[in-house]
């Protein structure tokens, strides 16, 4: 629905849109006549209403981009840890905390920039000037001046600077397919119309569209922001919602916050209450939250999706926003208009029909006579031209009466093979009324009221096709050569039909087929007609029994719409904004949903999807908008990023459960042991460097292989998972550390630096080894890590391994080990691997309910 500046002036239900209303009824409300506004009144009337340009997107600061993401409770954390670090002595250890964080934050900050030119480039696509009635004449204005009660005068090639009322038109056609989805051009005429979405308003033009073909005459009724094209640029000004990425993150680095908290606060408690060392206990409570502090994740995670866009790029997809790549990869639901992703965007001449219904060249063939000597080279004439493009060949033109919206049809007088021959082609109830004869072969016979019932029923079968049809007539010219009179187009043979169809791409179907098995339903949004809507999803596999139309969608509740997505998967003549309600109604279910779209009418839907996806060939603002542009028009291309997507999320998460399983075990002994020995169990120096060793053996990561299962599924995070993996394998680590302890002071009788030095080596042998055992679900020796992970892991081991053998171990504490106390390491590391993996299966099984849960989640993220 478009709302109008006049309705409440005319004491008109703002429910209804303009062109609803009656002519003498909006100049009434808008208080002008045809004659135009004066200077004056103009004047006082921009002052009134604004400029005609759209709201522009907030804009942050680059100060205030970086604060934003500063403030995220990891980031906060991690800032947190490396002051702390710093401020106790470990000054490497904290500037490194510090370096990562500042480098991870300034490539998000880099790489996501483009949010604000979104709707800059919508306001400069819109004409710069206006050709407007004031005084009494026409005249040139800046397109930002035009007020509502203006009369506009648009011409073939200008873009409609208001959303208007036709008061006059001649063979006026209007290119809306960027605002409604489209493809054909579209008729404007005079006369009343009912319907209530902007694809059935054949008396109103909008602003943004183009004009096509002939002249019209205009009341301007809406500017600015007050126009179908204004409320998308509107939608980009609104504040963007966290993607399920930052949402989930966020998550994760409050989880991790809130344990870290508890944990330290109660070690330092204990060990006051003990009577510990103040000093000593806060330096070690400082180093237990720095182990637990996943440090290295915003740099994991950045370098991660870095590659991943990458090897998105080498895929034709570009990536405009990092995160997009994890929520390309949980997207469990695509929609997507039909124009130029599930068909060709091409308009082609599909079939040419005698006056029964069978193939037959000859319409087809006439038609493009006309279409090549005095068409009006629209997407039809182009189309007749290109499916029979010899036809001309041999053919004069001799007169012509152009294409009349009036009369709904054009004609050629031709010389040629057959002689002088006038044809007609036309809409078909227009055409087919003219006719007093009809094809039959060779020869013609009489039409009757029966046979042109038959051939609209026809026509009408041919639009429940997707077809959109024309009928051909013709008749033999007797006389002098001269221009075309309307009263010569009578007495016509009925020559056939030519139909059209903007056809389904070929690898449409089978990249739906492949988007299904990856578990993404897709869903058709479409301006179009809900009839071709209808028969395109039909032929590309889709569910087609029911089709919602933007009429049905606008008497829905918000709750009944949530409803109705569930089961329907094709809707017809929507609006912008009923685009985007499709979107949030999908979100309200839970599912994470992405939209591909390349006109003015997606910016709303691109903005309001969690994953925004456009194409190389869009609009500006669609492109400006979208998360990703896809350097093919090809859902084959989604198919290959959303592989792509959960592979790089796949790696993300080793870390994510590595840290849960290694870190949390880790720093959960060292607290027990802080409170129940009379030493501490490990130096805070020799933690930080525990902590840094086991992050540098992770760095490889990112270039690990994913298992097929892996990516055959969306992703998300699943908190619940995390939180049960690590309560499982947290506790397991720490059952093999309290091993350690047991060995080291019943049997070895270790000193405590022996104590120490030794449970360093154990624990850095277990959480680098661990790695080969986790970072997959299958068995370790079937899925090999890449060999870029195997360096980092084991080059870091083996410094781990040495440093308490050289000088340099001295500055940490350590003492070279005994020989049993190797053995003893060396056993319990085995054990505890094999342990790992069979306990393995059983903790990473996954939670499925978890969708249902992200829904309410998401209804109450959207509600904020």
């Amino acid at each position: 629905m478009v709302e109008t500046v006049v309705a409440p002036a005319a004491g008109i239900s703002p429910r209804l849109p303009f062109w609803t209303f009656p002519e003498p009824e909006l100049l009434q409300s808008l208080q002008c006549n045809k004659d135009g506004l004066t200077t004056a009144v103009a004047k006082r009337r921009l002052a009134q209403y604004g400029a005609n340009s759209d709201v522009q997107a907030k804009s942050d600061s680059l100060l205030r981009d970086i604060l934003r993401r500063l403030l995220e409770p990891l980031s906060l954390m991690l800032l947190a840890a490396g002051i702390v670090s710093i401020a106790t002595g470990d000054i490497i250890g904290g500037l490194i905390i510090v370096a990562i964080l500042s480098v991870s934050i300034g490539l998000d900050t880099f790489q996501e920039g483009h949010a604000a030119k979104a709707a800059d480039v919508l306001r400069k696509s819109v004409a710069l000037k206006a050709e407007v009635k004031r005084n009494g004449a026409f005249e040139q204005v800046d397109v930002e001046q035009v007020v509502p009660g203006d009369i506009v005068r648009v011409r073939a090639g200008d873009i409609i600077p208001g959303d208007g009322l036709i008061i006059e038109a001649a063979a006026f056609t209007a290119n809306e397919a960027a605002l409604t989805g489209e493809p054909y051009p579209v008729e404007k005429r005079l006369g009343p119309v009912s319907g209530t979405t902007a694809g059935e308003a054949s008396n109103a033009l909008f602003r943004g569209s183009v004009a096509q073909t002939g002249e019209a005459i205009a009341l301007v009724v809406g500017t600015g922001a007050n126009t179908i094209f204004g409320k998308a640029a509107a939608s980009l000004a609104q504040d963007v919602t966290p993607s399920p990425f930052q949402r989930d993150l966020r998550q994760y680095g409050l989880v991790v916050a809130r344990l870290t908290l508890v944990l330290v606060v109660l070690v330092l408690t204990a060990r006051i209450l003990l009577g510990e060392p103040l000093l000593g206990s806060l330096l070690f409570s400082v180093a237990l939250a720095v182990g637990l502090t996943p440090e290295l994740l915003p740099m994991i995670t950045t370098v991660t999706l870095s590659r991943g866009a990458m090897r998105m790029a080498s895929r034709k997809v570009i990536v405009k926003r990092l995160a997009s790549i994890h929520d390309l990869g949980a997207m469990s639901v695509l929609c997507t208009d039909k124009t130029g992703t599930l068909t060709s965007a091409e308009i082609k001449l599909a079939k040419s029909l005698d006056p029964g219904g069978s193939d037959d060249p000859r319409a087809g063939r006439l038609a493009a006579i006309g279409a090549f000597l005095g068409g009006d080279r629209g997407s039809l004439d182009t189309a007749l031209m290109e499916g029979t493009p010899e036809a001309a060949s041999g053919w004069l033109l001799l007169g012509r009466h152009t294409f009349d919206f009036s009369r709904r049809s054009g004609s050629v007088l031709v010389d040629g093979p057959e002689g002088r021959l006038l044809i007609v082609k036309g809409a078909p109830e227009a055409v087919v009324q003219l006719c007093s004869r009809q094809r039959i072969g060779r020869e013609t016979a009489p039409s009757t009221n029966e046979t042109r019932a038959a051939a609209m029923v026809r026509i009408r079968s041919l639009a429940e096709s997707g077809l959109r049809a024309i009928v051909v007539a013709s008749r033999p010219w007797q006389g002098a050569a001269r221009n075309v009179e309307t009263t010569d187009e009578t007495d016509l043979v009925f020559e056939g039909i030519c139909a059209f169809a903007d056809p389904p791409k070929a690898t449409a179907a089978a990249a739906i087929a492949r988007l299904a098995k990856a578990g993404i339903t897709l869903k058709i949004l479409s301006g179009d007609d809900p009839v071709v809507v209808k028969h395109l999803a039909g032929l590309v596999g889709l569910r087609a029994e029911t089709v919602l139309s933007g009429a049905d969608i606008a008497e829905m509740s918000d709750d009944a719409l949530t409803v109705q997505v569930r089961s329907i998967d094709s809707f017809g003549r929507l609006a912008p904004d009923q685009k985007s309600r499709i979107v949030r109604a999908l979100q309200a279910r839970g599912s994470i949903v992405g939209f591909l779209g390349d006109g003015i009418n997606d910016a709303p839907a691109l903005r309001t999807a969690d994953i925004g996806l456009s194409v190389a060939g869009a609009t500006g603002v669609a492109q400006a908008t979208a998360d990703m542009i896809l350097l093919a028009s090809d859902l084959g291309v989604i198919a290959d990023g959303v592989e792509e997507g959960r592979r790089t999320f796949a790696n993300i998460l080793k870390y994510i459960r590595m840290g849960a399983s290694s870190n949390f075990g880790n720093m959960l002994s060292m607290a027990v042991a802080a409170i129940v020995l009379p030493f501490l169990p490990m130096l805070p120096v020799q933690i930080l460097l525990n902590n840094l060793l086991y992050d540098l053996s992770e760095i490889g990561i990112p270039f690990d292989s994913v298992r097929p299962e892996g990516v055959a599924r969306p992703q998300i995070w699943d908190m619940k998972g995390l939180l049960r993996f690590a309560a499982i394998m947290g506790p397991l680590s720490s059952l093999f550390d309290f091993l350690t302890f047991g060995g080291l002071i019943w049997i070895l009788r270790a000193t405590p630096e022996e104590f120490q030095t030794t449970w360093f080596l154990e624990s850095m042998a277990t959480q680098i080894l661990v790695i080969f055992l986790i970072r997959t679900n299958g068995r370790p020796w079937k899925d090999k890590p890449h060999v870029t992970l195997t360096i980092t892991a084991l080059l870091a081991l083996f410094a781990a391994m040495a440093i308490p053998f050289t000088p340099v171990g001295t500055w940490f504490g350590f003492v070279a080990p005994s020989a049993p106390a190797l053995i003893m390491i060396f056993s319990i590391v085995v054990t505890y691997l094999i342990a790992v993996e069979l306990v393995k299966p059983w903790a990473i099984k996954t939670s499925h309910w978890l969708i249902e849960k992200r829904g309410a989640h998401h209804n109450r993220v959207n509600s904020r």
